[in-house]
């Protein structure tokens, strides 16, 4: 994957801090969003299960010029995340934080098993919970006005279509991400007026990335161009979320590929 070089604004003020969870694979869309946000001037900091492919994301941002650290920890321990939650604040002002983790069960629901249906639930509801805390209470004190054009900070959370509509074999899948979409609308209502816009944006068609290329080559091959939704398209679309004036703030956004059915 080829990644765009960065040049940080100069600044003499402690540069802003983007703090992801769900980073994978480089050629992953937790990645891609570090890697954005990278390029604007932002710190990085990455969370997620495996510290090697947090590294390897992490030096490749930094080969490109920016700056990152990783911090490997699992989203649903409230113990972990506060831990890291310290370890990010001593990067600077933390003013965007992205949620994409997920944990994606497929299979009949009398299939289902209570662990993977309670794994499904863990990943995304109360880890988006212990995320979203946290990341809240960064924002709060990142010391940023409030009645600034573009508030305190953002809250991003990535969602999918199975939060809108379940359907099988998906039943564990979607309950857990209509909970995390509850989530994000209870946020949004709390503090967006304390200044901060938590959005929720809801990934309608699969993502053009390693994990699809490498689980599914045949859908991939079926899609065509551009009937994936692609990395660094669904990255400019969150760093539009974060840059949007205060008067008109997105609670939630569809993106999907423009051949993908509703």
């Amino acid at each position: 994957m080829t990644v765009a070089s960065v040049t940080p604004p100069v600044s003499s003020s402690p540069s802003p801090v983007a703090w992801i969870a769900g980073v994978g694979a480089s050629a992953g869309l937790g990645a891609a969003l570090a890697r954005r946000f990278a390029a604007e001037g932002f710190v990085v900091a990455l969370t997620g299960r495996t510290q090697a492919q947090l590294q390897a994301v992490a030096t490749e941002i930094e080969a490109a010029g920016g700056r990152a650290h990783a911090f490997a920890g699992d989203v649903a321990s409230e113990a972990e995340i506060h831990g890291i939650a310290q370890r990010v604040r001593v990067l600077g002002p933390l003013t965007v934080a992205i949620f994409n983790a997920a944990s994606a069960v497929r299979a009949p629901t009398l299939d289902i098993s209570v662990d993977q249906f309670t794994q499904a639930w863990r990943t995304s509801a109360l880890g988006g919970f212990v995320f979203g805390r946290e990341a809240l209470r960064g924002l709060l004190a990142n010391t940023f006005e409030a009645d600034g054009a573009k508030g305190r900070g953002t809250l991003l959370f990535t969602g999918a279509t199975a939060a809108l509509r379940g359907k099988p074999p998906f039943a564990a899948f979607a309950a857990a991400k209509a909970s995390l979409r509850s989530l994000s609308q209870s946020l949004a209502r709390e503090f967006g007026p304390q200044g901060i816009h938590v959005a929720h944006v809801v990934i309608d068609g699969g993502i053009d990335g390693e994990r699809l290329r490498n689980n599914a080559p045949q859908r991939v091959a079926q899609a065509g161009d551009d009937g994936l939704l692609q990395l660094e398209a669904i990255a400019e679309s969150y760093w539009q979320l974060h840059v949007q004036h205060r008067s008109a703030w997105t609670q939630e956004l569809d993106l999907r590929p423009f051949k993908e059915p509703f």
